[in-house]
């Protein structure tokens, strides 16, 4: 039994028709003869879905009891158990109800196609797991409920269901989406333009992207290395010289002649790292090719002609754009010239272009092959054993050690070439042997002290010595430079694998990131330096070291990223191999400034957010909350005042006492709005001393109605560290809260006990409580639960006694009342000294 297949329908939004297209392909497959059934399809009510549903076998579903609320979810053992050719399962990315089979739905469809049963099912894309960041950019909204990229990916068909934002929100406005009462929220706030616009964009992009990997598995599985020219892809090869903006710009030109045209830029390096490209210009291409919409690729290879095709035929480019050569004639001695290569050997599928420029024919010269950098005392050693060696083994030989054959002296001299070459490299050892066989001619090959020789085996021996010489110096040279090399590219992996990791983590800031560029290069000190222009002067952003430079032209290196951001370091110049593991350095520094300065402007953008929601809350709460009372102060005293009326004393006291009542409330509103904006500007200062709970908790309860609040304060109970004035605050916010949402009739339990180091001070009552997921949601500023009647109160009482506990260095919690209801507990630091008193349980077990 095979696997199932899985088929999706992918969507921008709600309502794009999903769920209506997988229907009609039920539809179709039940025409065809197919046992299709409806596993699970969550229609909304929306009628032309619904209607959708005759016709089709649906499966019951399973309900599951939860918290006292019966929920239906898809019943996966009843469909394994029909076993159809296709199940219809709509919303993938759903969370099931605790006690399902599985957590997501999602899981539940891996099972079915896993009994070979096809699926046809819905996504939205903003319920992929890996655009979630993304998606709440775009709306404000995290979405909740996602499903793996990976899950979706695998999906044997993918169909996009697309639908314009205009489209979409007409058919939200005829209330084919939702219920009319919802149109005007919808509207306003997710279906904006602008969101459906984002939306649908990321849908088409992921589409594409989903498209190419397709295209590029087919070409794989079937070994397709000729190009298909599905869209035009062209390949712009750079030398790092000044024409490579202008080959830049010519193919962004040519690819916007046809529709979806793609530019890739692409380096070609040597293995050995050694370039003669300008790092800065690069730099500027780069820079460039992307603001122009293109992308730019590095890529390492010895054959550049051979790494450029490779790449080309990779991407499956169309064409590829190359610069006329900047070598002069004579340099076509050594070769065609990696156009003429390119060209030659491209194919009849990959047309190249040979681009004219000002730099032609001016001479780029050719790369120049470079030894290992051993080092200066390896050089001098390396010279010192290729010349004195050989003269300091003639001396031996000639004067104390008796004749040993020429043989032996060939191989003597041939043991001091190889040394030379292990310490000095390459030339040395040429040196050595050279010098060798002219010692070997003079003092040992008959005629003696002469460069003449006698015998034809003498000249063979000699030439063999040369050439033996020559090879094992050459074989030993190479085998010492790709040692360096490799033990070099370890180092620079690394280096790299290290800051990548550690940036990514977030654990480095711009400062300890310079620091490190400083320790890995043994610089002076390391600036990283910005200017907002072209024309401005540059400014140093951060800078490590004795004295760093305020140009990059002061810097003895100078590494630019971008147009207005470069890393400057002092104490010593570079080689090119250094400047490699440098540049990603300098990006890193890049990225972690911007995200530096993301992070900052992040919070202060979530701060005017916060302020501006205070503020808006602040004027709906003025423009009713403190005119209920106004208007019942103005009534009763313009009533007082009415000579048309001769009031009653009865009628007098009721009016003042309403007046009474009026201005205590906007006191006690003013009292509240003026601590929440002392608690959002930082000035509420804490005057800490050892005080007794029963001595400012009664005092608290002062404003409550009398008979409504149970106390209970162990005299036993130690000293706490408060400020006496804020905890009396506190402590009233929280019981006229808890009054106000007791039922009537239901006292308010306020009590105290010590635990360990500190007091808890619990307020009880057994109102409605709040769901979990509200209970840190209630100590925001003008929160009110739930169906709290208008006029009482903008709700900051909480916010302000939260903010004054923590102020104190206490904590204000809230959890479940035991049989109902919500209990607010406040944790106070115990007084210096004080000890709580700790029942003896041993005592009160034999009582």
């Amino acid at each position: 039994m095979g696997r199932g297949k899985l088929r999706i329908y992918l969507g921008a939004a709600p309502g794009v028709g999903k769920t209506y297209s997988m229907l009609s392909e039920g539809h179709r497959r039940v025409e065809r003869g197919t046992d299709c059934v409806v596993a699970f399809v969550e229609h909304h009510n929306r009628p032309r879905t619904e209607v959708m549903l005759h016709g089709l076998e649906m499966i019951p579903r399973r309900t599951i009891e939860y918290r006292g609320t019966s929920f239906t979810e898809m019943d996966v053992d009843a469909v394994l158990a029909r076993r159809p050719a296709v199940a219809l399962v709509d919303e993938l990315p759903h969370t099931n109800v605790p006690g399902s089979r599985n957590a997501k739905r999602w899981q539940d469809v891996e099972e079915l196609l896993a009994a070979g049963i096809d699926v046809v099912s819905t996504v939205n894309i903003q319920h992929l797991e890996s655009l979630g960041d993304v998606v709440e950019a775009i709306t404000g909204i995290r979405q909740k409920e996602t499903v793996p990229d990976e899950v979706v990916r695998r999906a044997d068909q993918i169909e996009l269901v697309d639908m314009s934002p205009q489209a979409l929100r007409r058919r939200m406005a005829h209330g084919n989406i939702y219920k009319p009462d919802k149109v005007d929220a919808a509207l306003s706030n997710y279906f904006r333009p602008g969101n459906l616009t984002a939306l649908r964009e990321l849908a088409l992009l992921w589409t594409a992207d989903r498209v190419d990997e397709y295209l590029q598995e087919y070409r794989t599985e079937h070994r397709v290395s000729k190009i298909w020219g599905s869209r035009e892809r062209i390949v712009v090869g750079l030398t790092g010289g000044p024409e490579g903006r202008t080959l830049i710009r010519r193919a962004v030109r040519l690819a916007e002649k046809g529709a979806g045209g793609e530019v890739l830029a692409v380096y070609i390096s040597r293995s050995d790292g050694l370039t003669s490209a300008s790092p800065k210009e690069l730099a500027v291409q780069r820079t460039l090719v992307e603001d122009l919409g293109g992308t730019f690729h590095h890529v390492v290879g010895d054959d550049i002609p051979a790494a450029l095709l490779e790449f080309a035929r990779g991407v499956n480019a169309t064409q590829i754009v190359l610069g006329v050569s900047r070598r002069r004639s004579w340099h076509y001695l050594f070769g065609p010239g990696v156009s003429a290569t390119v060209a030659r050997e491209s194919g009849p599928d990959l047309d190249v272009h040979i681009v004219t420029h000002d730099e032609a024919a001016k001479g780029g010269g050719l790369p120049v092959a470079r030894g290992a950098r051993l080092g200066r005392s390896r050089t001098i050693w390396g010279w010192g054993v290729g010349l004195g060696g050989p003269a300091l083994l003639t001396l031996i030989l000639s004067s104390t050690v008796p004749d040993v054959g020429l043989a032996n002296d060939v191989l003597l001299y041939l043991t001091l070439t190889v040394a030379a070459a292990l310490l000095g490299g390459l030339r040395p050892a040429l040196a050595s042997a050279a010098f060798g066989s002219l010692l070997l001619n003079w003092f040992f090959t008959p005629p003696i002290h002469e460069l003449t020789i006698a015998d034809p085996r003498n000249i063979v021996a000699l030439a063999i010595f040369v050439g033996v010489a020559i090879s094992v110096a050459s074989v030993v040279d190479l085998a010492a430079r790709r040692t360096h090399q490799a033990a070099r590219l370890r180092a620079e992996s690394e280096t790299l694998s290290f800051l990548a990791g550690s940036v990514l983590r977030g654990e480095t800031t711009v400062e300890a990131l310079l620091e490190r560029v400083r320790e890995t290069f043994a610089m002076e000190s390391v600036a990283l330096l910005e200017r907002p222009d072209e024309t401005d002067p540059w400014s140093c952003v951060a800078s490590v070291g004795h004295r760093p430079a305020d140009r990059p032209d002061d810097a003895d290196v100078d590494m630019p990223v971008g147009d207005h951001l470069a890393l400057a370091l002092t104490g010593r110049v570079l080689p090119a191999e250094d400047r490699r593991v440098l540049g990603a350095f300098a990006a890193q520094a890049a990225v972690v400034l911007d995200r530096q300065r993301l992070v900052g402007e992040a919070e202060e953008a979530r701060k005017l957010a916060e302020g501006n929601k205070i503020r808006t809350s602040l004027l709906a709460a003025v423009s009713h909350d403190l005119r209920t009372p106004l208007a019942g102060i103005k009534a009763s005293v313009s009533s007082l005042r009415s000579a048309d009326v001769e009031w009653s004393e009865e009628d007098r006291a009721e009016l003042l006492e309403g007046i009474e009542d009026g201005a205590d409330r906007l006191d006690h509103l003013v009292g509240n709005l003026l601590d929440m904006s002392r608690l959002d500007t930082g000035t509420v200062t804490a005057v800490i001393r050892e005080t007794d709970l029963d001595e400012v908790v009664p005092i608290a309860l002062l404003g409550v109605p009398e008979g409504s609040v149970e106390l209970d304060i162990p005299e036993t109970l130690p000293m706490v560290a408060v400020d006496r004035g804020l905890l009396e605050r506190a402590v009233a916010n929280i019981v006229e809260n808890a009054v106000k949402y007791s039922p009537h009739g239901q006292i308010v339990l306020v009590s105290a006990s010590a635990l360990a180091d500190r007091v808890e001070l619990r307020v009880v009552d057994r109102g409605p409580g709040v769901p979990d997921e509200a209970k840190d949601r209630i100590f925001g500023p003008f929160q009110r639960y739930g169906d709290a009647p208008r006029g009482e109160g903008v709700g900051l009482g909480l916010a302000v006694a939260r903010g004054f506990v923590e102020a104190m260095g206490g904590t204000l919690t809230a959890e479940d009342t035991p049989g109902g209801g919500l209990t607010m507990t406040v944790t106070l630091r115990m007084a210096e000294g004080a000890a709580a008193s700790v029942p003896d349980l041993a005592a009160e077990a034999t009582t």
